[in-house]
């Protein structure tokens, strides 16, 4: 009984909104996991910096599309986008005070 695990379809489970069917947006569903067969840091670094850039533009994009009329997209749709965005750069900069932390005490390192 101890090797028993539900199987659950949760990605079934969710009900998809606007905000998860386009846009030029990467789904913030749970298809999102990186898949393992990423072979280089540089890679990886690489679509984390592009994914980075297309959510600091999608508000702006999302903005754009409201105010020229479009009926896919409403201002709640930009609202989240918006906070998505924060929420990035927010994580964004704790990575790189975690990196520049870690670089310093490297360097403080006597060989």
């Amino acid at each position: 009984m101890a090797n028993y695990f539900p199987n659950y379809d949760l990605a079934g489970r969710i009900q998809h909104t606007k905000f998860s069917s386009g846009f030029n947006m990467p789904s913030i569903r749970l298809d999102r996991v990186e898949k393992p067969e990423t072979q280089d840091f540089k890679q990886v670094f690489s679509g984390l910096v592009e994914n980075f850039n297309n959510d600091l533009n999608a508000p702006d994009d999302l903005l754009k599309d409201v105010m020229q009329g479009n009926k896919n997209v409403d201002i709640h749709d930009v609202m989240v986008a918006m906070s998505k965005t924060e929420i990035s750069v927010n994580i964004a900069t704790q990575a790189v005070g975690k990196v520049i932390n870690a670089y310093d005490r490297i360097m403080q390192i006597n060989v």
